[in-house]
């Protein structure tokens, strides 16, 4: 609830903790929480074992039950549930699998690509009839692309393993039936898998009724679990289990687990009727609601069942004859319940899929439902068989809605109605889709809703989070609250939705009108339509910078009608300067959160804040008095700065306002600042106006299927358009103050300040305003330099001010900047451009007068992994192919319709691809084997012209000069243009015609591409470290880049491999007990990896130095990159990276080197330790390091290398990395909250983690400096540099 980037998990983490009951009394307390707590509560109850692997939206399951462990829950057999973190979903399916196997009652939590990757286990498991049980918050399978978001398809695409399949609708449920499939599961030998709604039901908050573990313990049956142990393998007991059978025996076996599918549905139907004897809530296989006398039926499942009972409800009373049929049971599907469920009278069937199978002549239920209306229908209905129908819905949490159900309705009611169909979508290209009226809304008595328009990491959702909590845990109270969120990390949009009312709350969809709508972002005015769902009469509350009489001019004019006709009562308030103010940053959460709870009267307000203040002192009274004050103050401060606007009638009739070109409307407005929306036909063009726009202005969903490619694909450099204005502060340049050291664009993470060189006529051209200061580099002379900012783009995170040497930058507030500099920008863009040939390119000037083709990421405000990428793309770009694995830089890099990966002016840039998550190491791996593959091909057909009698002298030249040019990166483009040339000058000789053909058809890979596979360490340390050993040792040419940020950054900061010894993470809350993996050593072992460790913020040099040299190593490279996280928790803030990183070197933490094979090959040693200050001698031999300082020119082919310059150096070691400051190190780790939180997590453990941490550093120092190749269990005296804290230290 402040300015620390990991609070709002944090925060909820304890809300969890504290508002799930564990009392033995047998009575029911109505609390709140979310679907993933409510599995979890039963989950902890009735396991032994959860081996788990973090996945979104799902990934704090095993975290909360870890945490309720050390706090001293119990499950069924006194005992915490012990949770294991494995190294993938694969892992985590085969350690379930293997719990259970040992007589453990063991459970999972996953969903999307990691059930799929234990399909295999899971087939196992059943076949084993093993009592497993998966929870699954469903969702979107990677297709075309990657989707974070709930549907259906995971679950169907496991359908077959031999599980058995329960369905929740709903928080409430997903705590029942969470209950019903564990003992299920063990009464019936089946393993089950529980799913519900990523997203909509796993992460909505709702108060329901928590069964107490009494209740739990007593529907356990202890013979069952006796009988199940008794199975289990164990030597005092043996019995083989997984054999190898051969056709004779196979089939037999396979229909010898008939009985226990046949009568599991009659155990599920008891397991519920023993349940609701218990807690007095009954289920069924498929319940049915609605009319008795119902003429059609809906059959679904999941969370659209309950928006279908509301609507069908409404449509009833209005003369309707309708039913929806929920689906608890999917597997074994049961026809004769689920005929039972239907009325006599039904004459249409409609079923509803969340999921979509390709090329199938109807989805999975679709075909369930009809089989069972053909074998067993006949006889029920009242005449004929119904007619059936299906649809598909709702795929990636598309929000499903009464207007849709109504339109579905309606559709089964014509004569002839479509068989299948779409709704919620338009489909313009199959003609599917229903027409829906979005007017129609189901009328809401007694709720009050809000919806909170906020910013990624202002706090918006912890303070939803809370408000819910605390209204949804009064007395007589009830609460719900869901949550979206853009994929552009803490720097994105978030909607919050909050319903609260005396009874409860049951809508499981989307706000439609609320009473109460917040903007927490002013930039916000210009992109969405934040009024659409605002009652007439409601409350607006706006988090604004503008007294009330600049707001004609400062809000859209759209805007402005939209309040004259709703009329609500309008306030506004500037958060943001209470939150500077106190120390808050840009942490505005507890002063909108106390605005809502004084305007909205949702509780007595005193009572509220008593809460607020309370949870708050709670939560981070341990990171000091300050924090907690400065939380207090704001919350204090807050109301007396509310100010009530008074909507003025003129505005119902204004046309135009300031903030907008009068040329343009909100309605098709981007939120580019450079030009209007481009009205060209070029891919790009149409692309951002088609549908970058309405994407960006949070209307996607209106937009066609026919405007989208099959593939997925989009075109370059999207993100250049958008001008999101996220930052409170930008940084403004002194000329007098720069060194020109370029510094400040070489660290910012969104490519959003950079150098421009003018002419004296440039700069005669240029705006009024236009600040200069001569050139100081000999090689510039006569030129100006200037530091262009682009305030519209920046993020506010002062990483280039903070770094800057000559304080030349100062952070000032952005509109006044944004206003000053957009001619200047656009002036420096388009009339003097980028100069990349005037300085050397592998330097640290040099490189940053080459255009990032990285730019405006989505990425978190002073993100430590973007600044890697955009220098690799500032040093080969136009050459590269990027493989990307799933997480935090290919979500930052690439979210729909977002590409921030460009192009140079002549149009060549990065081609990005992502894979998997696990497979990345492979998929880039087979990129590099294709273009290898398909250039010899090239060179096979050039060395055929260059032997061929029938040829031309200047034909022959032409492809020797590409044969001999093939390994050179630029030159073999160069010759291979001109090759092509010379082909096309004349016919071909006799016999070439197939080598012409081969060479003009493959133009594009005449030139050396240069392919990296790029990812962070949940990826090459943990999930897909097989692949990624596999592929360095393979030998083959390839760049594998790791951004290491020592933990799972993408799902909130869960342990990995490279998490350090005694850092507090997620899965290691009480401080991490091993050391971290050393991936560097381990692959320089093979002899043939060049490997280095990188650290910009440490020294910029080494870094492009080590990219230099491992691009042009003739075999495969890895780069380990050091990147400072958000979810570090860096009391300084993430406008300090690259300071975190100077001190992380500087302590010994964090290692620079480079291992290069060539040198050893060329008689040198391959070790090359790099430091912190390029003066150090070591050996009493001065640094010399590689050819990439100002005096360098480009006369070496990058194919060649830097590592030619130290061919004369005898130093075993040229070293850039000093001595470890072992003192220095606790102030480094207390800088951090990953650290630091160890002092209350485990005091007593601090002393003796921290000691052998810098013990562990010491040595790595030592080991890279003696022998660095000798294993250290060969070096005596070398002490052990992997080996666990003993467990008396535990």
């Amino acid at each position: 609830m402040h300015a620390k980037a990991k609070s709002p998990s944090r925060l909820f983490i304890t809300i969890s903790e504290c508002h799930v009951d564990i009392s033995n009394s047998g009575i029911a307390m109505k609390q709140i929480m979310d679907g993933c707590t409510a599995a979890t509560h039963v989950a902890f109850a009735l396991s032994d074992v959860a081996t788990i692997y973090p996945i979104t939206p799902v990934a704090s399951m095993g975290e909360t039950a870890q945490k309720w462990g050390m706090q001293g829950r119990k499950n069924y057999m006194g005992m915490p549930m012990s949770v294991k973190e494995m190294e993938s979903e694969l892992g985590a399916a085969g350690a379930t699998h293997g719990a259970a196997a040992a007589g453990a009652l063991a459970t999972t939590f996953t969903n999307s690509q990691g059930l799929m990757l234990m399909i295999s286990n899971m087939y196992k498991i059943a076949g084993n009839r093993l009592p497993v049980v998966f929870h699954v918050g469903a969702r979107s399978l990677a297709t075309h692309a990657l989707s974070i978001f709930g549907d259906h398809q995971d679950v169907m695409a496991t359908r077959a393993t031999g599980f058995a399949f329960l369905c929740s609708t709903s928080v409430q449920e997903v705590m029942d039936l969470a209950t019903v499939a564990h003992l299920a599961a063990l009464e019936g030998s089946t393993p089950v898998c529980h799913f519900f709604d990523g997203w909509r039901t796993s992460n909505e908050m709702s108060t329901i009724d928590v069964i107490p573990y009494s209740d739990l313990f007593s529907l356990i049956d202890q013979e069952k679990v006796q009988a199940f142990r008794a199975r289990a393998l164990n030597p005092e007991h043996p019995v083989l289990r997984g054999s190898a059978q051969n056709p004779d025996v196979y089939f037999q076996n396979v229909e010898a687990q008939n009985p226990f599918y046949d009568r599991f549905p009659a155990i599920m139907q008891e397991k519920m009727d023993a349940l609701a004897a218990v807690i007095g809530r009954q289920y069924h296989l498929f319940d049915y609601h609605g009319a008795a006398d119902a003429s059609t039926v809906v059959i679904a499942m999941g969370s659209s069942c309950k928006v279908a009972e509301l609507t069908v409800d409404y449509l009833n009373s209005h003369g309707y004859k309708a039913g929806v049929v929920t689906v608890h049971l999917f597997r074994p599907f049961s026809p004769e319940a689920l005929i039972k469920a239907i009325p006599p009278t039904v004459r249409t069937v409609v079923t509803l899929d969340r999921t979509k199978e390709p090329g199938a002549d109807g989805e999975p239920l679709y075909k369930d439902v009809a089989t069972a209306l053909l074998t067993y229908g006949p006889g029920h209905f009242t005449s004929s068989l119904p007619r059936i129908m299906g649809g598909r819905y709702g795929l990636s949490s598309k929000d499903f809605t009464p207007a849709m159900v109504k339109a579905i309705l309606d559709e089964a009611a014509k004569p002839a109605p479509r068989r299948f169909f779409t709704v919620g979508i338009t489909d313009d290209v199959t003609k599917l889709s229903l027409d829906v009226d979005s007017s129609f809304m189901l009328p809401v008595e007694g709720v009050t809703s809000a919806i909170f328009y906020g910013f990624g990491s202002d706090g918006t959702v912890g303070a939803t989070r809370q408000a819910a909590s605390i209204i949804g845990d009064t007395e007589g109270m009830f609460a719900q609250a869901y949550f979206s969120y853009s994929a552009k990390k803490s720097g994105g949009y978030t909607i919050s939705q909050l319903r609260f009312s005396k009874s409860p709350v049951e809508e499981e969809f989307g706000i439609e009108e609320a009473d109460y709508v917040a903007c927490h972002k002013n930039a916000y005015v210009d992109r969405f339509h934040m009024l659409t769902h605002l009652k007439h009469g409601g409350v607006f509350v706006l988090n604004c910078p503008w007294k009330p009489e600049e707001l004609a001019d400062r809000l859209p004019a759209a805007m402005l009608r939209e309040l004259a006709a709703r009329r609500p009562q309008f306030y506004i308030i500037n958060a943001a300067e209470i939150a500077h103010q106190v120390g808050l940053g840009n942490r505005i959460n507890t002063i909108m959160e106390t605005v809502f709870m004084k305007l909205t009267g949702a509780i007595d307000f005193d009572k509220a804040i008593s809460q607020l203040k309370s949870q708050i002192t709670k939560a981070y009274m341990h990171e000091g008095g300050e924090v907690v004050a400065a939380n207090l103050q704001a919350i204090d401060r807050a109301i007396g700065a509310l100010v009530k606007v008074e909507i003025p009638d003129s505005w119902a009739d204004v046309h135009n306002s300031s903030a907008l070109d009068s040329a343009e409307s909100v309605e098709v407005r981007a939120t580019s600042f450079l030009s209007p929306l481009p009205a060209g036909d070029s891919p790009l063009e149409k692309f951002v106006r088609e549908i970058s726009a309405p994407c960006l202005q949070l209307r996607g969903d209106t937009l066609p299927v026919s405007l989208f490619k099959a593939d997925g694909r989009m075109p370059m450099g999207t993100t250049a358009f958008e001008r999101r204005r996220i930052a409170y502060r930008v940084p403004q340049w002194d000329p007098d103050k720069c060194v020109e050291c370029t510094e400040c664009s070489f660290v910012c993470p969104h490519a959003a300040i950079r150098p421009f060189l003018l002419t004296d006529a440039q700069l005669h051209e240029a705006p009024a305003g236009t600040l200069t200061r001569p050139a100081s580099e000999a090689k510039l002379k006569g030129l100006h330099f200037r530091i262009q900012t682009y305030p519209e783009d920046c993020t506010g995170c002062s990483s280039c001010a903070t770094i800057c040497p000559g304080h030349a930058l100062t952070m000032v507030p952005m509109a006044p900047q944004a206003d000053a500099q957009r001619p200047l920008l656009r002036y420096c863009r388009e009339k003097v451009g980028e100069n990349g040939s005037v300085l050397p390119r592998f330097t640290i000037n040099g490189s940053q007068f080459q255009k990032p083709l990285l730019e405006f990421s989505g990425a978190c405000a002073g993100c430590g992994e973007t600044p890697y990428i955009k220098l690799l793309t500032q040093l080969f770009g136009e050459r590269m192919i990027i493989a990307n694995a799933t997480g935090c830089s290919s979500v930052w890099g690439a979210n729909y319709p977002s590409n921030a990966y460009c192009t140079r002016p002549d149009g060549r840039g990065a081609a990005w691809g992502n894979s998997l998550f696990e497979d990345n190491a492979e998929y880039g791996y087979g990129m590099a084997v294709s273009c290898r593959q398909r250039r010899e091909g090239l060179l096979a057909a050039a060395r055929q012209i260059a032997g061929a009698a029938g040829a031309s002298t200047d034909l022959k030249q032409a492809a020797q000069a590409w044969i001999d040019a093939f390994h050179a990166p630029e030159k073999s483009r160069e010759t291979g243009i001109a090759l092509v040339a010379e082909i096309r000058k004349h016919p071909a000789p006799e016999g070439l015609d197939q080598s012409f053909k081969t060479i003009t058809d493959n133009a594009d890979l005449l030139g050396k591409p240069s392919v990296w596979a790029i990812g962070g360490d949940g990826w090459a340390y943990d999930i897909g470290f097989a692949g990624l050993d596999h592929v360095l040792a393979s030998g083959e040419n390839i760049n594998l880049l790791v951004m290491d940020t020592k933990c799972y950054s993408n799902t909130g900061g869960q342990t990995s491999k490279a998490t350090p010894l005694s850092a507090v993470t997620k899965y290691s809350p009480d401080g991490k007990r091993t050391f971290k993996k050393d991936l560097g050593r381990m692959m320089m072992s093979y002899g043939t990896v060049y490997v280095a460790s990188i650290a910009l913020g440490a020294n910029m040099q080494q870094a492009i130095d080590a990219m230099r040299e491992a691009e042009a190593y003739p075999g495969p490279s890895l780069i380990i990159c050091y990147c400072p996280c958000i979810n570090h928790g860096i009391r300084a803030g993430m406008g300090s990276a690259m300071i975190e990183e100077r001190r992380a070197v500087a302590t010994g933490y964090w290692q620079l080197y480079r291992y290069n094979p060539l040198m050893a090959a060329n008689g040198l040693d391959p070790y090359i330790l790099d430091s912190l200050d390029p003066s150090v001698k070591i050996n009493d031999l001065p640094y010399h390091g590689t050819p990439s300082a100002a005096e360098t020119t480009d006369d070496l082919d990058a194919s060649e290398g830097p590592w030619i310059r130290v061919a004369d150096e005898k130093a075993k070691l040229t070293v850039d990395y000093d001595r470890p400051d072992i003192a220095s190190l606790d102030a480094f780790l207390d800088g951090e909250d990953r650290y630091a939180d160890l002092r209350i997590v485990a005091p007593d453990k601090v002393a003796a983690l921290r000691k052998a941490l810098a013990d562990h550093d010491m040595s790595t120092y030592n080991l890279l400096i003696n022998n660095p190749e000798a294993p250290a269990a060969n070096r005596p005296g070398s002490p052990a540099t992997n080996t666990p804290v003993s467990s008396d230290e535990k």
